[in-house]
């Protein structure tokens, strides 16, 4: 199975961490790909350069021998539609499972998302919960999930996409919004954050503003 966890990782932090790892550990992946992307579709563009979020990622899981990086979003021009990642994916690996990784936030939003219907067919949703929010997906969302929900995961590896699965496991209530802000305001953030992207941040003087 291929497994990618999308994001604007402004910046990555301990959740992020461990939603991937928890990802590896249910699945008994290789390997985990990070894929930021370019020009949210659904979010504020990101604040910072690209220069910087990919040092912070790249800080970030080296570390961990499964973590790597897709770049294809910051290589391509236009929106970061997961539509079009999930096309060039399936292409790339025809008879492979794809997992796609998402918070439960991403979730009850994923009915805003351009062609979403046509992206759980490209892949398996996996969807991991924080502490903080729950399902409060609109009713075509609802129903999508009581069609495609998975609690065997012996039938995502047994089919290429189509399915939903709740992740389970420990869960670490951070955002990367607050913590923009909490470096805005002068306010403690360094236990948000693995220590190498923190001394980054600290080193650029990234976040101080709301440029």
């Amino acid at each position: 199975m291929i497994a990618l966890f999308g994001g604007t990782f402004d910046p990555i932090h301990l959740g992020h961490i461990n939603m991937a790892k928890h990802c590896i550990e249910e699945f008994n992946l290789d390997t985990l790909y990070f894929m930021p992307c370019a020009l949210p579709a659904h979010k504020a563009a990101p604040g910072i350069s690209t220069e910087h979020r990919i040092a912070m990622l790249n800080a970030a899981i080296a570390p961990y021998p499964f973590f790597e990086l897709d770049l294809r979003e910051l290589n391509r021009t236009g929106p970061s539609y997961t539509l079009l990642s999930l096309q060039e994916l399936r292409a790339e690996y025809p008879n492979k499972p794809l997992l796609f990784l998402i918070g439960m936030d991403s979730f009850n939003s994923l009915d805003k998302w351009f062609e979403w219907q046509t992206i759980t067919t490209l892949c398996h949703i996996v969807v991991f919960q924080r502490p903080d929010l729950t399902c409060s997906a609109s009713d075509a969302l609802l129903a999508y999930k009581k069609s495609a929900l998975c609690t065997d995961i012996k039938e995502l590896t047994t089919q290429l996409g189509g399915k939903l699965y709740f992740l389970p496991g420990e869960e670490h209530a951070i955002s990367s919004s607050d913590i923009r802000s909490a470096i805005k305001n002068n306010k403690h953030f360094n236990e948000l954050l693995p220590h190498s992207v923190c001394q980054y941040i600290q080193s650029h003087q990234l976040y101080l503003s709301d440029e």
